[in-house]
């Protein structure tokens, strides 16, 4: 039975989520799925359209 309201994360008890934010801050490199695929594909559409920076 949970506690409403009550959550834990293990991930932020271990400060997983805060060395992930800081290693994609430090690269540029998104840690989350959505995010390099959002980076993959413009760099594609970038390739492909001959759009430059």
């Amino acid at each position: 039975m949970k506690i409403p309201g009550l959550s834990f994360s293990w991930k932020r008890a271990l400060g997983v989520s805060k060395m992930k934010r800081d290693f994609a801050k430090a690269t540029g490199i998104p840690t989350t799925r959505s995010g390099l695929e959002r980076k993959i594909g413009k760099a594609i559409l970038n390739t492909v359209l001959g759009k430059k920076k």
